[in-house]
């Protein structure tokens, strides 16, 4: 989710003269207009990645541990019992023993304050979004509170352990340097007989293409809860931009038959834009799997699909929240991804100045970008999707195929392997269809 504001005052959208300007009476072929006289840009001013998040003191962090919680047992505040899990229906932690039911605190209030967003400056990262330290191990042993027994638990795969002895669940809590737990978690409110009928759904409307292995062993129920790590990201921003606007005047053409060209005349002028917004709870994957989005064997890409997620909503850690569903672990610190984030902030300043430059009615190139960031503020947090997925391999090429269903809003992407035969046999039905149209009014009019 974004809040984009532009406080620069408004540019002109009238093309302003530049001395490198066609002149009008020269014809230059179409597609090579002013390509030929200006001068390449590219070097000068370009904005370097990193570059613009480089500070003289290190960045201040905001403590997000949960205080309440600690390693090892968490009861329940009614009754003690430690068998708590979520209820996606309330979004609710309950107790499985005498019911009870509550929440963590939202962190937005914590993170954001007071502060307007036009007045952050500097960098700043929640405590559970500091650099990973590889040293720090991801198996941790805990000691049970209820009977003193050491319980092992390995947060590559789970947050929480039961111990063998005495049956007491126990949770990972601290902010241990691993990536492993977040500043916030966005729980789930999407329940799983919901997220079985949008997949079912989903695929059902593709199944007349569907590959016939897919729809034999197709089984939605076998869908899985999944917290998936993501930065999520405000900024205060400022970006200026240069490039060259062109102004049809004069359209043309020489030639005939095949020989036929089109030809235009157009004036050139050189443009410039300053546009200052902020940018509110953009999100960004932390894990780097999940950022490599190669579409020759997966496709993942979709999960950025079924964006947004309400992360104003998210609320402290606590690892009862991820009972019953699995999660990856952060792998990525903050300087790893501000190059992901100036590339989208970049795109955000491009669209906001489209509206200011549409007098260029043959487009405007944009030849040099800078980017201010006068602000930053992470925040590392789970957010949840129902994950289906399916492997297929055809000819020795293997494919992984993901249908996901947004944990909060029930948004639902993803892709299912096609039969080629089926789609060439309705390309030529559809082909000769339109040929015997065709036919019978030619035939008609004669």
């Amino acid at each position: 989710m974004t809040d984009i504001r532009d406080t620069s005052p408004e540019p002109p959208v009238e093309p302003r003269p530049d001395p490198l300007q066609a002149h009008p009476d020269q014809a230059v072929p179409n597609s090579a207009a002013a390509n030929q006289a200006q001068p390449d840009l590219t070097q000068s001013g370009q904005a370097q990645p990193g570059d613009p998040f480089a500070a003289p003191s290190g960045p201040e962090t905001i403590a997000t541990q949960n205080e309440r919680l600690t390693d090892g047992v968490n009861r329940c505040p009614k009754c003690g019992s430690t068998d708590i899990r979520l209820r996606a229906s309330t979004g609710m932690l309950v107790c499985e023993f005498c019911r009870y039911e509550w929440s963590e605190e939202q962190i937005d209030p914590l993170i954001s304050g007071e502060g307007s967003l036009s007045d952050l400056t500097g960098t700043i990262i929640g405590s559970g979004a500091a650099d990973i330290d590889p040293a720090v191990a991801g198996v941790l042993t805990m000691k049970c509170a209820g009977c003193g027994s050491e319980v092992v638990v390995n947060t590559a795969e789970a947050m929480s352990s039961r111990c063998h002895w005495c049956r007491h669940v126990l949770t990972v809590n601290d902010q241990v340097p691993n990536g492993a737990v977040p500043d916030a978690v966005l729980p789930f409110a999407v329940p799983h007989e919901q997220a079985v009928a949008s997949i079912r759904a989903f695929a059902a409307k593709r199944r007349t293409f569907a590959h016939r292995r897919f729809r034999a062993e197709f089984t939605p129920e076998n869908v899985v809860g999944v917290y998936m790590p993501y930065m999520v990201v405000d900024g205060n921003v400022g970006a200026d931009v240069t490039g060259y606007g062109e102004v049809k005047t004069r359209e043309y053409t020489r030639g005939t038959g095949d020989d036929r060209e089109t030809y235009y005349d157009a004036d050139v002028y050189q443009v410039h834009r300053h546009v200052d917004f902020t940018v509110d709870d953009l999100t960004i994957e932390s894990s780097a799997e999940r950022a490599d989005m190669n579409t020759l064997v997966n496709t993942n890409n979709i999960i950025n699909t079924i964006l947004p997620f309400d992360t104003k909503n998210a609320v402290k850690w606590n690892a009862n929240y991820l009972t019953g569903f699995t999660s990856e672990r952060r792998d990525q610190d903050v300087s790893a991804i501000q190059p992901v984030l100036e590339h989208q902030l970049l795109s955000i300043a491009r669209s906001e100045v489209t509206s200011t430059i549409s007098g260029y009615d043959r487009g405007v190139r944009w030849e040099t970008e800078r980017l201010e960031v006068r602000g930053t503020r992470w925040v590392s947090m789970y957010l949840p999707v129902w994950l289906y997925s399916y492997y297929h391999e055809e000819r020795g090429r293997a494919m992984v195929h993901y249908i996901a269903v947004n944990g909060r809003t029930g948004e639902t992407m993803g892709s299912v392997p096609v039969s080629k035969g089926r789609l060439l046999v309705a390309a030529l039905t559809v082909g000769t269809f339109v040929e015997a149209i065709a036919i019978g009014i030619l035939v008609a009019t004669a």
